[in-house]
């Protein structure tokens, strides 16, 4: 057994968790009980054979049952952009002044003199570990993809995803400067990820460049990206206008692409920070385009907030963070990620999607009300990445489940939830963080 604080987990097949309380929007049944003013209802949960069996109104559960005493339910989470392949690598390469060029120049170098096989697979593998214990169950990675880059770095997160199947589904998507799809090492990575069953990415920006005005070959790359895709039968996950720029305005033309080329797969656009700061009558074109295209938009506010506008003795005006209330009330898919971890992009992060969902609430207003806000941590991210039956609690789901001794919206957003408990098909798992000192060998300490 597993205790958190007042109620222990079981290691058998069948039993009950009684007085739970989970965010409606999250519970695909309708029960009798009500949400209260933080849009919680409080019911019971059976789990058998590893999976969720039912859940049926307050007071259903035998004796004997576990008693949550009104403590927090959470499906597990998903997490749909990250940089696994960079993480961690902050004590051989900080940001010298946190800005956007300082990230792109410190990992540029340190990819190119550091990033062996060995190297990529163990700061990986430390991402996934931390993801699992946390209690996340889908994690979509970026690859930083640059000629010979990709030839190493593919191939570790197929044995990595092979290894971690049945404990964490890990999808991947590529990443690099769209002018590199216009040479040969672009269509030798766009079968590589076909052959990975990945997503076609990349940063809708040259090499060497910033998200600023377009370029002039910009959609002349938008379109080459486009048919490099639809000839593959790929799925398209892009960085997008990650600046304060006026002139960044990428999002609103890969929408125009995908309308014009009849584009069937999915995209996924993050950041789109620059979106933030256009006038009232850009913004509404561009999310209507944008919503007719299917295209879903991924915030990642901790990266974001750490980067954007970032000013030696000057404080940041603006949060570097997108129109999340607006875009989603387009119709808008929008889910949130915790992108970057450890690494000159930030330096901070720990891989916990409960962490992420703390501060984007507080930094994006995504309270009174809660609403349906919680799905962008699980139900929408999972449906991004095609996931059926991931991020809700609905009978015949597996039991991943997080457990909170958190009663209260206002109790787990004001306190650090280290005591959770984390089930994987209904068994309580080891929570315990690996240590960062095993990864000392390959990024040091600091010292």
């Amino acid at each position: 057994m597993k205790r958190l604080g007042f109620a222990s987990v079981p290691e058998q097949p069948h039993y009950w968790l009684a007085d739970a309380r989970a965010q409606a929007c999250l519970i695909d049944v309708e029960l009798t009980s009500k949400p209260d003013f933080e849009g919680l209802v409080r019911f019971d949960l059976e789990v058998k054979d590893g999976r969720i069996a039912s859940i049926a109104p307050l007071g259903t559960a035998p004796a004997g049952a576990i008693d949550l005493e009104g403590g927090l339910i959470w499906p597990g989470f998903v997490d749909v952009h990250t940089h696994l392949d960079k993480g961690h690598i902050w004590p051989r390469s900080p940001n010298p002044d946190g800005s956007f060029r300082g990230a792109a120049g410190m990992t540029s170098a340190d990819r190119s003199a550091r990033w062996n096989a060995e190297d990529v697979r163990a700061r990986m593998e430390f991402g996934l570990q931390c993801a699992y214990a946390q209690g996340t169950v889908a994690v979509r990675t970026h690859i930083d993809s640059h000629a010979p880059q990709g030839e190493i770095s593919w191939p570790v997160f197929r044995a990595l995803r092979e290894a971690w199947a049945g404990r964490i589904d890990v999808q991947a998507a590529s990443l690099m400067p769209m002018d590199f799809f216009a040479q040969p090492q672009g269509l030798r990575l766009a079968d590589i990820v076909a052959e990975s069953g990945g997503a076609l990415g990349a940063v809708t920006r040259l090499s060497g460049g910033g998200h600023d005005a377009l370029p002039v070959e910009f959609h002349g790359l938008l379109e080459l990206l486009f048919r490099l895709a639809m000839e593959r039968g790929l799925d398209l996950d892009l960085h997008v206008d990650e600046s304060g720029d006026l002139g960044a305005t990428a999002l609103v033309e890969i929408a125009h692409m995908a309308t014009r080329l009849g584009f069937k797969g999915r995209i996924q656009c993050g950041h789109c920070c620059s979106l933030a700061v256009q006038t009232d009558d850009y913004i509404a074109a561009t999310m209507r385009v944008v919503a007719d295209a299917g295209i879903s938009v991924v915030s990642l506010p901790m990266c974001n907030m750490y980067l954007q506008e970032r000013t030696p003795g000057r404080t940041p005006r603006w949060r570097g963070v997108t129109l999340l209330h607006e875009l989603k009330g387009a119709g808008i898919e929008v889910s949130i990620a915790s992108d970057n971890c450890r690494d000159p992009f930030y330096a901070y992060g720990d891989h916990d999607m409960l962490e992420v969902m703390t501060q984007a609430t507080r930094i994006a207003h995504l309270d009174h009300p809660f609403g349906d806000w919680p799905l962008a941590f699980s139900a929408v991210p999972a449906e991004v990445m095609g996931l059926e039956g991931r991020g809700r609690l609905k009978a015949g789901a597996p039991a991943d489940l997080v457990l909170l001794s958190a009663r209260f919206m206002s109790e787990m957003l004001a306190r650090n939830q280290a005591d959770r408990i984390v089930l994987r098909n209904g068994k309580p798992i080891g929570t315990s963080l690996p240590d960062y000192r095993t990864l000392d060998q390959f990024v040091g300490h600091g010292a």
